[in-house]
């Protein structure tokens, strides 16, 4: 069942989405050459829990950091640990916050220093293909009508699609239904209605699409080592369109 929140539980939503934009702008500012992902994660956790909210993520089916930092072809839920951040590198930072028992959610990969024209590339289309299923959502549209737009600007530029990982609805809870993948035949799935919300969250590898998780049984990469993103927005369906409530993430 989709749920459909009311305003006082917007309410709630949108502060819960400003504050992990904020955290966003806030981690933007430290990311350096040199600084590792566990500075990056404490950096995040002062903030959210000063905005008088908790990391959604910490403690998750038992995750331990506050956010998920992946960094390469570290696709996601990448564990903050002592790795230090090399110019030239990428990195997805996934953040969560609760705020008044209301979750916001969204994710964004920077480039680390100067980075090559390939990374830039992958960046500009993962984001792209982020605002392009945006555009779509309003009432009456089926869902996977904007998967398959998400998916169409991806694999016009020869990148692949991740297929086991989708984004999701979210409320009270990190993870409500749908699930909406990156990737679909349009016209098909649930309709939208004013009230749902949703974090859409396209995944893509520059080489091809398959993933696997490694030993710690939380960080995802590719199978062929290529780099990938993550570009990730909460929105919320109106009468005439959508809400972001995670704006200010870029």
């Amino acid at each position: 069942m989709i749920i459909c929140k009311s305003e006082a539980e917007l309410r709630y939503m949108r502060e819960a989405g400003r504050i992990v934009a904020d955290t966003h702008r806030v981690l933007k500012q430290a990311i350096r050459p040199g600084i590792t992902t566990l500075e990056l994660d404490s950096i995040a956790e002062k903030y959210i829990r000063s905005q008088n909210a908790v990391p959604s993520f910490k403690g998750y089916n038992g995750f331990p950091g506050s956010i998920c930092v992946s960094v390469n072809e570290e696709l996601v839920h990448g564990i903050p640990g002592a790795r230090k951040l090399n110019d030239g590198d990428i990195i997805s930072i996934d953040i969560g916050a609760q705020y008044e028992g209301y979750h916001g959610d969204s994710a964004w990969t920077y480039g680390v220093g100067t980075i090559s024209d390939e990374a830039q590339r992958l960046l500009d289309v993962t984001e792209e293909s982020l605002y392009a299923g945006l555009a779509l959502v309003k009432p009456d549209v089926r869902l996977f009508t904007i998967s398959h737009a998400i998916q169409k600007v991806i694999e016009a530029a020869g990148f692949s699609v991740v297929r086991e990982y989708v984004g999701h609805g979210i409320g009270a809870n990190l993870h409500e239904e749908p699930q909406i993948p990156n990737y679909g035949i349009p016209d098909r799935g649930p309709r939208l209605k004013p009230g749902m919300v949703l974090a859409i969250e396209p995944m893509v590898n520059i080489g091809e699409r398959y993933v696997r998780t490694l030993g710690d049984d939380w960080t995802v990469v590719t199978q062929d080592g290529s780099w990938c993103a993550h570009f990730e927005h909460t929105v919320a369906v109106t009468a005439d369109g959508c809400e972001i409530l995670t704006r200010s993430g870029e």
